[in-house]
């Protein structure tokens, strides 16, 4: 049945929704890959019966957000938990945080999924008589919690950090001291500013060429302690080089939600493993992918991802930082919750025709395993708006 869906100028076009479930691809066990350890980072499901505010504490739907993890490693893929694609900094409070990350680490254990969590300091509103020593603490009572949960760390850029730090020395001097006191390898998290606005002039310098400069020399002090480094500046040629300067042993875990094929294939002097926010609704088909990647068929892996890169690129378009609404959008419209709502009221933060791309796009991929409800889920969404069919 046909649906209109609206344009940016207000006129509706005509769409026809496919109406057979695409062919599902294999789960493969939830066996490892092979070729590329890939993480997807996951959102988390609010609780739309909570009597709650956008300021107030988040309410989360526990059951239907360790579903979807679980959906996750069932595919293979790895779980990034508690990163901004879960609404870290808008929405999502650490007290929380932190009960979604011993639930996550606990529920990976006992499905046998590869877990890592976001270590911040979101606990921590900066103001001007901020200390370093401050901004320390708080990283490390986040550390604690992800290292008594069993999850590997991912130390995330920091608000607080961004504006208490002075200069170079200081990043230099805080990631020191985590890295050493760290009780296994970590990832480095470097998230651009169009992610966050707040991360503006990361590492010291808005200067991407000197923050690079200063990101390797923390690496180069503690090899030892970093696995890998996950970078969102969504700048392919920023992070092959940066991936080429690496020192023997880190990884380099793509964050380009807009590149991220080529980057994962990589050249004759390296590839990207991946820790996406896009591949929380590209899930089962991305696993495939690196699956048929795992057999060295380059090509293959290619035919199936880079057509997903303009849904990408429509979710992650400026305001980049509220993708996360759309990812909960396409969550909803298959069928891995019952409600399209979103902790800190988000679910407002695109428009209808941002919403309805996003659905012609997601179902011309085949992502929806029921096409039908996904098609009845969307014309709702349009009569709510006011748009008759």
């Amino acid at each position: 049945m046909t649906l209109h869906l609206p344009n940016p100028d207000g006129t509706l076009r005509a769409y026809e929704p496919r109406t057979a479930p695409p062919a599902v691809p294999g789960t493969g066990g939830g066996s490892a890959f092979t070729s590329r350890t890939v993480f997807s980072a996951a959102h988390v499901v609010a609780d739309p019966f909570a009597d709650t505010t956008p300021d107030g504490p988040a309410a989360v739907d526990w059951n239907a957000t360790l579903a979807f993890r679980r959906h996750l490693w069932s595919h293979g893929l790895g779980v990034a938990e508690a990163m901004d694609t879960a609404q870290r900094g808008m929405g999502l409070d650490w007290p929380t945080a932190a009960e979604l990350i011993r639930r996550s680490a606990a529920e990976a254990k006992h499905a046998g999924g590869r877990i890592a969590c976001g270590v911040g300091t979101d606990q921590l509103t900066a103001t001007a008589t901020t200390t370093l020593a401050q901004v320390r603490t708080a990283y490390e009572e986040q550390l604690a919690v992800v290292e008594e949960s069993g999850a590997q760390a991912i130390l995330m850029a920091s608000r607080a950090l961004a504006a208490t730090a002075k200069g170079t020395d200081d990043y230099l001097d805080v990631y020191g001291h985590l890295l050493r006191q760290a009780t296994e390898p970590v990832i480095l998290h470097w998230l651009g500013p169009m992610f966050d606005p707040a991360l503006e002039g990361y590492w010291g310098s808005s200067d991407l060429d000197a923050a690079t400069d200063t990101f390797l020399e923390v690496i180069a002090a503690h090899p030892d302690k970093v696995d890998g480094i996950k970078v969102s500046l969504l700048d392919a040629r920023r992070e092959v080089d940066l991936r080429r300067r690496l020192p023997q042993g880190v990884r380099c875990y793509t964050g380009d939600d807009f590149n991220y094929p080529e980057l994962i294939v990589g050249d004759d002097q390296g590839f990207s493993h991946a820790l996406l926010g896009i591949f929380d609704p590209l899930g089962p088909l991305a696993a495939e992918a690196v699956r048929v990647l795992d057999t060295g068929n380059v090509d293959g892996f290619r035919e199936l991802l880079d057509p997903t890169v303009e849904l990408s690129r429509h979710l992650f378009q400026t305001p980049t930082r509220y993708y996360k609404t759309g990812v909960v959008f396409l969550a909803w419209l298959s069928g891995h919750q019952s409600h399209f709502t979103m902790v800190g009221g988000l679910q407002s933060a695109r428009s209808l025709p941002h919403f309805a791309r996003a659905y012609e796009l997601a179902d011309g991929l085949g992502l929806f395993p029921d096409p039908k409800l996904a098609q009845e889920r969307m014309r709702t969404l349009l009569s709510l708006y006011g748009v008759n069919q």
